[in-house]
């Protein structure tokens, strides 16, 4: 007898994929973690194949957990819009959101855009921070709800998507391996500034910061003039700029975690209708994206 896929078992597999933790995957959707061992037993039962290879010090996907990550991502997406439209009814009021200001400029504009024509009784009020400072916000009931983004070994939130870091600067940039670099980066705290300061250590490439914003505006203009160059996630980076990844001095970068925050045992349906549908529409268009470069 064939026996289904059930959600809320698909919803710890897909915690652990992203956290590669058993306890982060187990605070991620509130839980325990022998709750959440337990549920992947049982998946693993149903599928007949192990999911994740678990040692003392790591867990790693299989290459059959990553076949059934694709479809996994899929069901939860296709459940949450179902309750989503169930509920839509209850969907009026405003949401306090919070997304660092290169998310709100690059990022977000069509997603808020085609959320309000399908809900258009939400209201948003956005707020521009950087994550570290958005997560004290959303502690003390400032924001409802927050995007934010961090080192894939610092995961905090509902992950939405991974997202790759590159070097850029402007079109005519030419580098010196041998001298230092110049940047402009986003404030201190921002893990994606962090990331860059990382890989430059460990190839022990001297560098300087000539511009610390949260602008994208900004840094953008900083990097044209030639003053320096810049890291930047995929989904950010202007057309102005081209990417110098894999030349001598700019060393490999990891990706980031781009996750939503929110409290979803006590926000309100509308706060929940729409975090579902942010997580799913930042998927969405990374999967497309990732087609399009294919």
């Amino acid at each position: 007898m064939q026996r289904d896929l059930e959600i809320d078992l698909l919803r710890s597999f897909v915690a652990i994929a992203a956290h590669r933790n058993f306890t982060r995957a187990a605070e991620a959707i509130g839980r325990t973690q022998s709750a959440v061992s337990l549920q992947l037993k049982r998946l693993e039962e149903i599928v007949s194949e192990r999911l994740f290879e678990r040692t003392r010090n790591s867990v790693e996907i299989t290459p059959t957990g990553e076949a059934l990550l694709v479809y996994a991502n899929r069901i939860l997406s296709a459940n949450e819009a179902a309750l989503s439209h169930i509920r839509r009814p209850e969907a009026e009021g405003i949401v306090r959101f919070g997304a660092p200001d290169d998310y709100a400029s690059y990022l977000l504009a069509p997603i808020l855009a085609a959320f309000t024509a399908e809900y258009p009784l939400i209201q948003f009020e956005l707020t521009c921070e950087s994550s570290i400072d958005l997560l004290p916000m959303l502690e003390h009931g400032e924001i409802d709800i927050m995007l934010g983004t961090h080192q894939t070994d610092q995961v905090q939130g509902r992950i939405a998507r991974y997202e790759s870091l590159h070097w850029v600067a402007g079109p005519d940039y030419v580098d010196d391996p041998e001298r230092g670099l110049s940047l402009a980066l986003f404030p201190n705290g921002c893990a994606v500034r962090g990331a860059g300061l990382q890989a430059l250590e460990q190839i022990e490439r001297p560098w300087r910061i000539v511009c610390s914003t949260r602008s994208v505006a900004l840094i953008e203009q900083t990097v044209l003039n030639g003053t320096g160059v810049s890291v930047m996630e995929a989904a950010i980076i202007p057309d102005t700029l081209r990417i110098l990844d894999g030349q001598p001095g700019f060393p490999p970068l990891p990706e980031i975690a781009m996750s939503v925050h929110y409290n979803k045992a006590a926000c309100a349906p509308h706060i929940a209708i729409f975090a579902d549908y942010l997580v799913g529409e930042l998927g969405k268009r990374r999967e497309a994206r990732a087609k399009q470069s294919a």
